[in-house]
C-alpha cells in the first residue's frame, strides 16, 4: 500500500559525494522520493569536483541532482553551502536562482524563537587550511579504500553469505588521532555556536553523524551532524521543534504516492540551462 510523503520542515545533507564510486545515490534517491521538505540545507560536498570526472558521473547521480532541481521548481526553499570538496562554489557565494542560493554559512530561525547555524566545518580542519594537496591525497586515498571496500563486501555477501563491513569506517574509528580530531571538531563547533548565542550548530565535513549536548564555562549547544551517503547513509530532519537523525533502511523504504509525478522533469531540462546561463554569466564578471 502506497503512503503520502512525509513532510520536513528542514532536511539537512552533506557529504553526499556525487561524481564518486562511494556514493550510494540509488538509496540516497530512494529517501528524497519518501520526503516533502520546505526547506533544504545542502551543507557541502554535495559534488565531489575534486575528484569529479566525465568518465563516472551515472544516471543515478544525474537522478539525484534532478530530483533536488525539482524541487528548485516547486519553490522549496535551499540553501547549498559549500564544502571544500566543492569549494569551487564560493566563488559563486551570494548567487540566487530562484529558491537556491549559494552560502558559505546560513543561520535560519527555528521554533520557540531558538537559531540554528549551519556550515560544512572544513574551515576547522588544519590540513585543508596549510596543506591543501595533501588533503586533495587523501580524498583519492579514501576513494580507492572505498572501491576496496565494495570489493570485500560482495565477496562477504556473495560468498561468505555475511554482512556487509566498511573498512573505511573501521581504521577511522581505531586510529586514536582521528577520534581525537573528530572530538576536537565537535568542540570547537560547539565552543564558537555558544559565543554566538546560538541554540543549535549544524555541520558535515567528518562523515560522523551525530546529535549531542556540548556544554563550556559560557553556556551550552547542540551540536549536530549529518554524517554522510557513503558509509552511514544519515540525514538530520527537523519537525515540530525536535531534530532527528535519519539512517537509511532500505526494509524500511515504502512506496509513496507521487502527488509531484511528472511535473519535476517538466522543467528540469530549461531550469538546469538557465542555471548554467547565469554562473557563465558571473564566471564572466
Amino acid at each position: 500500500m502506497q503512503q503520502k510523503k512525509r513532510k520536513i520542515e528542514i532536511l539537512v545533507l552533506s557529504d553526499v559525494h556525487l561524481g564518486t564510486y562511494g556514493c550510494h545515490a540509488k538509496q540516497l534517491l530512494s529517501y528524497l522520493k519518501t520526503i516533502k521538505p520546505k526547506t533544504v540545507v545542502l551543507n557541502g560536498d554535495i559534488i565531489d569536483i575534486w575528484q569529479f570526472s566525465k568518465r563516472y558521473w551515472p544516471k543515478s547521480h544525474m537522478k539525484v541532482v534532478k530530483h533536488i532541481m525539482g524541487w528548485m521548481s516547486k519553490g522549496i526553499k535551499i540553501y547549498y553551502v559549500t564544502g571544500n570538496h566543492d569549494e569551487l562554489l564560493r566563488k559563486f557565494v551570494g548567487f540566487k536562482f530562484g529558491s537556491l542560493q549559494i552560502v558559505n554559512k546560513v543561520v535560519l530561525p527555528l521554533a520557540e524563537g531558538k537559531k540554528a547555524w549551519f556550515f560544512h566545518g572544513d574551515v576547522f580542519d588544519v590540513t585543508m587550511q596549510h596543506s591543501k594537496w595533501l588533503a586533495k591525497l587523501g580524498a583519492i586515498g579514501y576513494d580507492t579504500l572505498i572501491l576496496i571496500n565494495m570489493l570485500a563486501n560482495f565477496i562477504s555477501e556473495k560468498i561468505f553469505k555475511k554482512g556487509k563491513l566498511s573498512l573505511s569506517k573501521k581504521i577511522k574509528n581505531r586510529v586514536k588521532s582521528a577520534v581525537k580530531f573528530i572530538n576536537n571538531f565537535e568542540t570547537t563547533a560547539a565552543d564558537i555556536g555558544i559565543s554566538n548565542k546560538y541554540d543549535y550548530v549544524v555541520c558535515g565535513h567528518i562523515h560522523q553523524p551525530e546529535m549531542k549536548e556540548i556544554t563550556n564555562h559560557h553556556g551550552s549547544i547542540t551540536y549536530l551532524n549529518s554524517g554522510d551517503w557513503i558509509e552511514n547513509l544519515t540525514a538530520l530532519e527537523y519537525n515540530d521543534g525536535k531534530w532527528i537523525i535519519y539512517k537509511y533502511d532500505e526494509a524500511n523504504i515504502t512506496d509513496v504516492i507521487d502527488e509531484d509525478a511528472g511535473e519535476y522533469e517538466l522543467g528540469n531540462k530549461e531550469l538546469f540551462s538557465n542555471m548554467l546561463q547565469e554562473f557563465n554569466m558571473m564566471s564572466l564578471t
